[in-house]
């Protein structure tokens, strides 16, 4: 079945099990999907401009983790002497709800993107290390020694073989760390901002207007599903390897 029916015949699921959920429970809380969808048309400029501010959020957050993360891990995944001393620290980092830190980031970065952005990076960065390392502490070692026996540089090894065999992985963490920042972006979102999904959502919400909520809800879920399509278009490019038995690629 093509990808494009697969996400419709989803969307028509999702939207008739909604429908059937608000006639059984007959509430203003949970209205109509057409109550719903009359909100977005309307709203549209305006939740275009706070979907984009929340992009925008998530892009610098999520982004500044990467460029970070991805080449640390792949060097602690290499040398398991930096690996031995390092762990310890991150597995001590890692589970600590670093979404606690909220106060002590507004007072060091003030109330603006910069401490939206700061606390999705703190969050996501663990994530994507750590898949990271663990991406390149699996490479097969007999491998590794057969692209070395060929005279390779280290150069060349990490080019031809490391970062590659590692990526795979590496996009299953962005994935992750992207259901993480949209989360953490709704929170900071919340306060301190007049801009983006979260504020929509929040303001709607303290002014009882639920099928605008909902817009602003709708709004978010697309704004991820987006995200995640980026990612596997950009995975299909730099590891089109792992799709070469994917029916979908076969006509």
């Amino acid at each position: 079945m093509n990808k494009v029916l697969k996400y419709l015949l989803s969307l028509i699921i999702v939207v008739f099990l909604w429908w059937l959920a608000a006639l059984i429970i007959s509430s203003k809380i949970l209205p109509l999907p057409i109550e719903v969808f009359e909100a977005v048309v309307e709203l549209k400029s305006e939740l275009l401009f706070h979907m984009l501010a929340s992009l925008k959020r998530i892009i610098f957050g999520v982004g500044s983790a990467l460029i970070i993360a991805v080449p640390f891990g792949l060097i602690i995944g290499r040398f398991k002497s930096l690996d031995k001393y390092l762990s310890p620290f991150i597995y001590l980092a890692y589970p600590v709800p670093k979404i606690a830190f909220l106060p002590i980031v507004l007072l060091f970065f003030g109330l603006g993107d910069l401490s939206k952005v700061f606390l999705i990076a703190i969050i996501v960065f663990f994530q994507i290390l750590v898949h990271t390392r663990d991406a390149a502490k699996s490479i097969d070692p007999e491998l590794i020694l057969s692209v070395k026996s060929l005279g390779v540089s280290k150069t060349q090894l990490f080019w031809h073989l490391i970062l590659p065999a590692s990526l795979p992985r590496v996009f299953t963490a962005i994935r992750i760390s992207l259901g993480t920042a949209v989360a953490v972006l709704f929170f900071t979102e919340t306060f301190a901002t007049f801009e983006g999904l979260g504020f929509f959502i929040m303001d709607t919400w303290t002014r009882v207007n639920y099928s605008e909520m909902f817009a602003g809800i709708m709004a978010l879920s697309f704004l991820g599903l987006i995200l995640f399509l980026f990612v596997d278009f950009v995975e299909r490019i730099f590891c089109p390897w792992i799709f070469l038995n994917d029916p979908e690629n076969k006509v």
